[in-house]
């Protein structure tokens, strides 16, 4: 049997679940979780369905029996394999916790993707990622080759397949024509809770207020910097006792936990873009095994 995630965006109306499910069982198929929403706000309904093929019908046939069903209600949706792996291209610049962290997940299969490559604007991280063998692009980037560079990234992304592209502390900020082409498949991790204490040194700003938490912000990237749909955020409760460097050291590992969650989250089809929103349905209970070795 093989096992399948289906999520349907859509405007709200009555028999959306009822159409789906209909549909799903007369293609041979058993529902295994699912979880909902309906935004009172915008009117939209959103869900998340897992299911398993007990006739063997493939993904193709799948797809065309519900494409009727989603004509009707105008959705926008798609079914996805939930053994597929998830090609996945990382960035990064001069701090490498981030990275470090998603490439010991990965090499213990507590993130299930495939890491098609790592691109720098610096040479520090070449060893580290060459010693995983996987393939490593440094695109030095200024302000006189910026389009020649993106130009460059894009070709990597477009040549290796890559399905997704993270920003493990990649301190570049992109154009606004990549961020509109690869909307939705950047996610970035910004090193302070937003919004809030933005700049180059969110930790020294906290420190110098005295703040009592500090955190962490995954999101994905839009035109706007900073400012995308947030997929994950996270905090960790400091004192007047620590120093800015305690405040770094906590910072870090909050960062390197938030990314890798909403990592999970996309790669798991469980994050759904709503306006400058996101909705992210949890891990259904007793699947975070399941979801950590694919």
């Amino acid at each position: 049997m093989t096992s399948y995630v289906l999520n349907v965006q859509c405007a709200s109306r009555r028999g959306i679940v009822a159409a789906i499910s209909t549909c799903l069982a007369g293609n041979g198929c058993n529902i295994t979780d699912s979880a909902q929403f309906d935004d009172e706000l915008t009117g939209r309904f959103f869900t998340r369905i897992g299911f398993r093929s007990e006739t063997g019908v493939s993904a193709e046939a799948l797809t065309e029996g519900f494409s009727e069903v989603a004509a009707a209600f105008d959705m926008e949706w798609a079914i996805s394999a939930q053994k597929h792996r998830m090609k996945v291209l990382l960035m990064v610049s001069n701090f490498g916790h981030c990275l470090n962290d998603l490439l010991y997940r990965w090499r213990i299969g507590g993130l299930p993707v495939d890491i098609v490559g790592v691109v720098s604007n610096h040479m520090t991280y070449q060893k580290v990622v060459v010693n995983h063998d996987l393939p490593f692009y440094c695109i030095r980037v200024t302000k006189e080759n910026k389009p020649q560079a993106e130009a460059q990234l894009m070709q990597i992304v477009e040549e290796a397949g890559a399905e997704l592209v993270v920003l493990a502390r990649y301190m570049q900020v992109l154009s606004d024509g990549l961020c509109r082409k690869m909307s939705g498949r950047i996610i970035n991790i910004h090193h302070s809770f937003l919004p809030s204490f933005k700049g180059a040194n969110p930790y020294r700003q906290a420190f110098e207020r005295g703040v009592k938490l500090i955190g962490a912000t995954a999101h994905y990237v839009t035109a706007d910097l900073d400012e995308g749909p947030i997929i994950e955020q996270d905090t960790v409760r400091v004192t007047h006792a620590q120093s800015a460097e305690d405040y770094v050291a906590l910072g870090r590992d909050v960062e390197a936990q938030v990314l890798a969650r909403a990592i999970h989250a996309h790669i798991h089809h469980r994050v759904f873009i709503n306006g400058n929103k996101t909705v992210v349905f949890p891990a259904s209970p007793g699947s975070y095994a399941s979801e950590r070795m694919g």
